[in-house]
């Protein structure tokens, strides 16, 4: 049995009683990489140096009246484009590879001052800017229960990390999907929190008005914990919510009784496998005995989230990687003979053809004569995509639907189609357009690979996404399967 089997509250009484140290925990997490990261591939960068000398100094704390809380010791791992001081962050980019950040991201202070230890940066598409991990300039990263299947992305190496067991949990980063499509397909739990309930500080960006940090988790309770020390006002931020966190611990009370839940037909019909289907239909069974009540409703305009995600994400990509140049920071072509080809050269060497594809797009739909055509369009179209959800939550208080249309897909399946790729996100686009809250939870298993259920809630309204999602996983035994690697 694994350490990180544990649920925290056992792990915290051990390393009270100092049956269990950190420096365990720590080289659990090294040696189970060890053994299985070959084949999964999820990181890309190991901090055993640091990792090892946090666990000693933690270590001694044990025994005394240092105030210690429930993630006090546990291993964790970063998404690489999350800014960490001293450990590279590449975002899984050639042309970040030298980069060697001189501060955290808030998150990572927060986590530090939660007594944390970071194991190392993970794998994730280039930029953020991919659904299948196969982007990221480095290596692919494998599904833990097939590795013959991708782990989704872009959060797929921190989604793949948590499901092999090599961390206690992670963090990701969500522009369309990116934290709980991977948690979808690795059969865990992925979270994307309200917009501005997180702080960006520190996040290298893809699309601003549409990024948001999160958990990954092997269950719903640790989802919780995590959420509650990452988030809050920072002002270093200026799309940062300054705003009260509730208890989303004391939250999980278990209860759903007289719950209203919304299930969008869009989200259950055309292009979602018959299968995938059927697990949330029995999901959604499990609820309505726990007490709660179901409707179908309508969003209509969900059928134009994913061209209108598309075309905002690219266009803020466009201008956020503009910096990228070869002058300020990053890789700089070594066959330049003047500005203009340090310019062109870099980035042309520098970018992965997805970065590249996104960058001409967004550019296009910003320049003159199609701004209005299409940027400013997708604008209005977002903003009917957003009142589809107000008007759904004016009477219920969740929606509730497939995190995915269908299963893991084989990895090199899909990489010659862009636009089938695309097309995985459908279901979870929507939310991060309407700046709201969701959750993936494993709700089975299709042909041996897991299903997500996706549970959408108001914003800030992130206590009753998690009570929703965990009376769900109370009455299931999904949280307890793992691969056998």
């Amino acid at each position: 049995m694994s350490l990180f089997d544990l649920q925290l509250q056992e792990i915290h009484h051990k390393l009270r009683s100092k049956e269990l140290s950190v420096t365990d925990l720590v080289e659990q997490s090294f040696a189970r990489i060890g053994e299985v990261d070959g084949k999964v591939k999820a990181f890309l960068k190991l901090d055993e140096e640091n990792a090892r000398s946090s666990a000693r100094a933690l270590d001694e704390q044990l025994g005394t009246d240092a105030e210690r809380g429930l993630l006090f010791g546990l291993p964790i791992g970063i998404k690489d484009n999350i800014v960490t001081e001293g450990l590279t962050t590449t975002c899984a980019s050639k042309f970040l590879s030298n980069y060697n950040p001189i501060y955290d991201a808030t998150v990572v202070q927060k986590l530090k001052s939660a007594q944390t230890v970071t194991i190392g940066k993970l794998n994730m598409d280039e930029f953020a800017m991919g659904g299948s991990n196969e982007n990221s300039a480095y290596h692919s990263t494998s599904n833990p229960w097939n590795t013959e299947f991708v782990p989704g992305g872009s959060s797929g190496g921190s989604a793949a990390s948590v499901a092999a067991g090599e961390v206690y949990f992670s963090l990701g980063s969500d522009t369309g999907g990116s934290i709980r499509q991977p948690a979808a397909y690795c059969g865990i739990v992925g979270m994307k929190p309200t917009y501005g309930l997180v702080s960006r500080y520190g996040l290298v960006a893809f699309a601003s008005s549409l990024d948001q940090i999160g958990p990954l988790t092997k269950n719903v309770e640790d989802a919780a914990y995590l959420l509650q020390a990452i988030s809050g006002y920072d002002p270093k931020d200026s799309t940062s919510a300054n705003v009260d966190i509730p208890d989303y611990i004391g939250a999980l009370n278990g209860s759903v009784k007289g719950l209203r839940i919304g299930v969008p037909k869009e989200y259950m019909g055309k292009g979602v496998d018959p299968a995938v289907r059927d697990k949330v239909l029995e999901a959604l069974n499990v609820l309505e005995k726990e007490g709660a009540v179901w409707e179908e409703v309508s969003m209509p305009h969900s059928e134009y989230a994913v061209a209108t995600y598309y075309l905002l994400a690219s266009s803020e990509a466009s201008s956020n990687l503009a910096r990228f140049d070869g002058v300020r920071y990053g890789v700089r072509s070594d066959n330049a003979r003047n500005l203009l080809d340090v310019y062109h050269m870099s980035r042309s060497e520098g970018f992965g053809p997805e970065v590249k594809r996104r960058i001409m797009l967004g550019t296009y739909a910003l320049s003159s004569g199609y701004y209005d055509a299409y940027y400013l369009k997708a604008q209005k179209v977002r903003t009917l995509i957003k009142q589809d959800f107000d008007r759904v939550f004016a009477q219920y208080d969740v929606i509730i639907g497939p995190t995915t249309p269908t299963p893991a897909f084989r990895i090199g399946e899909q990489t010659a189609d862009p636009l089938t790729m695309y097309l995985n996100d459908i279901l979870t686009i929507p939310v991060n357009l309407a700046g709201v809250p969701a959750i993936s939870v494993p709700c089975g298993f299709v042909g041996g690979l897991p299903v997500g259920l996706q549970v959408i809630g108001k914003a800030l309204d992130e206590a009753t996404v998690l009570r929703v999602a965990h009376a769900f996983e109370s009455n299931t035994d999904h949280r307890l399967q793992r691969p056998a690697l």
